[in-house]
């Protein structure tokens, strides 16, 4: 098979999908790789690494389309990559659907065949692919917030550990998943006071067996919800439902309970967001304040440590592209029933039920194209 690896252009993305790890390994199955020039630079890779590794280098992001039956990203394509993809193409990457509409009808108009790591699910119902970036992002949503907790940047000017004879600061985690579970890791390990809530006892059980002292589990209603912002320095929306449209769990009406600057971080945000306030923001441009409120609601917050991201990402994501690849992504699928819930979109046909709900289109069972 040919496999295309574009340079990501989304504002401040500096991962990229493949390691030249893994374009070795892709190579010795017999496999041709493409990749953009510097398209791994940002992650600290050079061309002279893939080619070493046997990748053929194109100058143009057109190119590299143009050639691939298997594209190979870390983002959902962006307007200007709408027009490069191609009918019968595989596109395997994050997509995120049900945040975005014009995506959607982008990719069944184009039809390729859409398949999105996010969706990935093992019997366990974990997301194997989700997984590595989910916790990049957890323990950065704490990083980030308490950046913005420092009063130059308009927060309440807390630290979250304190110091002798001061209070930590407090911490809420909404959702007790692997960005929750990473996020109350990291603010703990600050020392900060932290509570998580989750709307499954068996995770609260095991969550307050494994955290230390300084973390407090409690289930998650809007009563607690209301009653924990009044007094919460940093609240981290870490709330999931795969492959759909995240719940607002954090209403406009609640800023106005929350003390001035505190910081909010949606990690939620390529689902929709779990904050009713929040709207994805860059690296460039990352908090907006509203009430008060600072909002950091940056869509790829792994793409601040891409060295990380990128090693992480391709260890995940490899031996699905391998099985793509060696088979194709018909025997593949049918193969494999957790890459199979990976297709979202497949020749003009949604075939991911959370997509299909999020924007009233037509739903058509995978076992029906495969």
């Amino acid at each position: 098979m040919v496999i295309g690896v574009p340079k990501e252009i989304k504002n401040n993305e500096n991962r990229v999908a493949l390691t030249p790890a893994g374009v070795l390994e892709l190579k010795k199955h017999g496999h041709k790789v493409y990749v953009q020039a510097t398209a791994g630079e940002g992650s600290g890779f050079a061309d002279e690494e893939y080619e070493k590794a046997g990748a053929s280098m194109l100058p143009t992001i057109e190119e590299v389309y143009d050639i691939a039956d298997m594209i190979i990203k870390v983002k959902e394509p962006i307007e200007p990559e709408y027009k490069l993809i191609k009918k019968d193409q595989l596109v395997f990457t994050y997509f995120h659907f049900a945040s975005y509409e014009p995506l959607t009808n982008a990719m069944i108009e184009s039809g390729a065949v859409c398949l999105a790591y996010e969706t990935v699910e093992l019997p366990d119902r974990s997301l194997p692919l989700l997984v590595p970036m989910s916790e990049v992002a957890g323990r950065m949503a704490i990083q980030e917030g308490a950046k913005y907790l420092e009063k130059p940047v308009k927060g309440r000017g807390v630290l979250l550990g304190g110091v002798p004879g001061v209070p930590p600061g407090k911490v809420l985690v909404l959702g007790g998943g692997v960005v929750g579970t990473q996020a109350a890791k990291m603010a703990a390990g600050l020392g900060a006071q932290v509570t998580i809530m989750d709307i499954n006892l068996n995770r609260l059980r095991y969550l307050n067996d494994v955290m230390p002292a300084n973390v407090v589990t409690l289930f998650s209603n809007e009563f607690n919800i209301r009653k924990h912002i009044e007094d919460s320095d940093l609240i981290v929306g870490a709330v999931l439902i795969p492959g759909a449209k995240a719940p607002n769990l954090i209403t406009r009406d609640m800023l106005k309970d929350m003390n001035p600057g505190t910081v909010l971080v949606d990690v939620a945000v390529d689902q929709g967001g779990c904050i009713e306030t929040c709207k994805p923001t860059t690296h460039e441009d990352p908090v907006y304040i509203i009430d008060d409120v600072v909002h950091y609601c940056v869509a790829n917050m792994p793409g601040a440590v891409p060295y990380t991201s990128t090693i992480a990402l391709t260890n995940a994501t490899l031996p699905y592209a391998i099985q793509l690849a060696n088979k194709g992504w018909q025997k593949a699928c049918r193969d494999n029933k957790p890459l199979r819930l990976g297709l979202n979109v497949v020749n003009g046909k949604v075939v991911y039920k959370g997509v299909a709900d999020a924007f009233d289109l037509p739903f058509t069972e995978v076992e029906d194209i495969l």
